[in-house]
């Protein structure tokens, strides 16, 4: 990890890059690295390229990585937020401090472009992919195949980042899947600037090629650490694009299929704290979710002191036991009507403070939270890591895929095989098959990814309704549709602004 932060040094001024301003309405700022420079410099020294791209990982976890400095504002976790809360299951229970409360969870900003929350996702998402578009250039471009190992690997790595970040903005972006909807510029080139609008058919076109070729690349490929993509990840990745054009079911499968079996799903003694009490004592065993060496996750990033993390991250709104603001008054929870659906005996319910007298009533004290386990405690974040992908989201996938493609007895397998380490019994699953089944894995997929950032995808998948329940502060009992205007992002402001290619949000 200390070596991936001393490569990112090398090329750090590259991040500098952003979307959706007049910071990059300037080609060629003396300031910033430059495509010519990144390609020279990538001829005399590879390290210049493997330092990019370890600068792009560090942007999904840096603070302001969106534009603001917001204290929401610390990249992907913090839209892995915004997600959970737009589709209900993360629950705002108490606000103090008023993070997230208009703006998301009363839906404000989704409804006005000029809100700061439609630009942050954004500029992020297209900061990551100007800077990706760099080093695919330098390496050849997309159709390249470098003949230098190290340089195929960093080629399938960017593509896969890419791909990630078009998936992650076609989803935040358009209401409900329609390939023929204009939704998004597209830039591929370093040059690439102020275009129009292209449809969603080509933005999952660019998704899907980029995937493609970063598994091709990444064959053989042994990381070095979990914040690199491989290609399981890049599978992962690519079963979600495919499974969110809802056509696609027989590819998901297969790609799932291929995964599933090669990481071992958490244990019960990995999910969350043993034994747990009303009054918040804990057993000193189980749990967590703070620790990217569980072999079970498949993709994530081990935050140390160098990764300057604080108050301002994921943890920093997650989790009691840090410093942070779920510890001091803008208290986080599980929805309170999909905690009534978990069922007594399933080790998930530990995950969670049942005490209903608590103003903590439902936080995840038993899922994340700091090892040390001392309320609001340390106010750096060295001894927790962020999780991306785990391999139970490929056997929830790979039994969504199954059931709708018919394949019930299949479906079944692949859920039972997840649930086998959280309830005792599975075998209701036997009389389950056709819409019944598909509803009960998207039900144990919001149950099982809680709090990870996947309920808002599975939500648009499912088409489903969102109903607040009763520790909400607002909307509660409201049936709110998956293609709703109040779930979805705007063209921001500074777009319309700054790009004349798009002049309003009908162009």
């Amino acid at each position: 990890m200390k070596n991936l932060f001393k490569l990112t040094l090398l090329s750090s001024a590259l991040l500098m890059v952003v979307g959706c301003s007049e910071d990059y309405l300037e080609k060629e700022p003396s300031e910033f690295l430059t495509q010519e420079q990144v390609t020279e410099a990538a001829e005399n020294n590879a390290d210049v390229l493997a330092g990019t791209l370890a600068g792009i990982y560090s942007l999904q976890f840096q603070s302001e990585s969106g534009g603001t400095t917001n204290h929401d504002d610390f990249g992907q976790k913090g839209y892995d937020i915004y997600g959970d809360m737009l589709s209900g299951d993360l629950a705002l229970s108490v606000s103090s401090f008023g993070w997230y409360r208009a703006d998301i969870t009363e839906f404000q900003a989704p409804l006005d472009f000029t809100s700061t929350r439609n630009y942050m996702p954004w500029r992020y998402y297209y900061r990551i992919i100007r800077s990706a578009n760099l080093v695919i250039d330098a390496l050849g471009g997309a159709d390249a195949v470098p003949e230098v190992e190290e340089n195929k690997y960093i080629l399938g790595q960017t593509k896969a980042i890419r791909a990630h970040s078009y998936f992650y903005l076609a989803q935040y972006y358009q209401n409900s899947y329609d390939p023929n909807q204009e939704i998004l510029p597209l830039y591929l080139l370093p040059e690439d600037e102020n275009g129009p609008k292209v449809t969603a058919r080509e933005i999952y076109d660019v998704i899907e090629a980029d995937l493609n070729s970063a598994i091709t690349l990444l064959d053989g490929f042994g990381r070095a650490a979990k914040n690199e993509i491989n290609q399981d990840v890049a599978k992962g990745i690519l079963a979600y694009a495919l499974a969110a054009q809802g056509d696609r079911w027989q590819e998901v499968k297969d790609l799932t299929d291929d995964v599933k079996g090669n990481y071992p799903i958490m244990t019960a003694e990995e999910v969350a704290r043993a034994d747990r009490t009303d009054d918040g004592v804990d057993n000193p065993t189980g749990g967590g979710f703070n620790d990217v060496s569980t072999a079970g996750w498949m993709w994530g990033v081990d935050l140390t002191t160098d990764s300057g993390v604080g108050l301002v991250s994921w943890w920093g709104q997650m989790d009691y036991f840090s410093y942070s603001y779920a510890g001091y008054g803008d208290y986080k929870a599980i929805d309170s009507g999909l905690y009534a659906q978990i069922p007594e005996g399933d080790v998930r319910r530990n995950q969670f403070l049942n005490n209903p007298a608590s103003s903590n009533h439902l936080q995840p004290w038993g899922k994340f939270y700091d090892p040390a386990r001392v309320p609001r405690g340390p106010s750096q974040v060295i001894t927790l890591d962020l999780v991306y992908m785990r391999v139970a989201e490929m056997y929830l996938l790979n039994a969504e895929a199954a059931a709708n493609l018919g394949m019930d007895a299949e479906a079944r397998m692949a859920l039972s095989t997840l649930l086998d380490e959280r309830v005792d019994d599975t075998s209701y699953l036997d009389g389950l098959s056709g819409q019944d089944l598909i509803d009960e894995i998207y039900l144990q997929t919001r149950i099982e990814l809680w709090g990870e950032g996947k309920s808002y995808l599975a939500m648009k998948r499912n088409k489903a309704t969102v109903v607040r329940g009763d520790n909400h502060l607002s909307f509660v009992g409201d049936p709110i549709p998956y293609d709703a205007e109040e779930l979805t992002f705007e063209i921001p402001e500074a777009e319309i602004l700054y790009n004349p290619a798009i002049s309003t949000q009908n162009d």
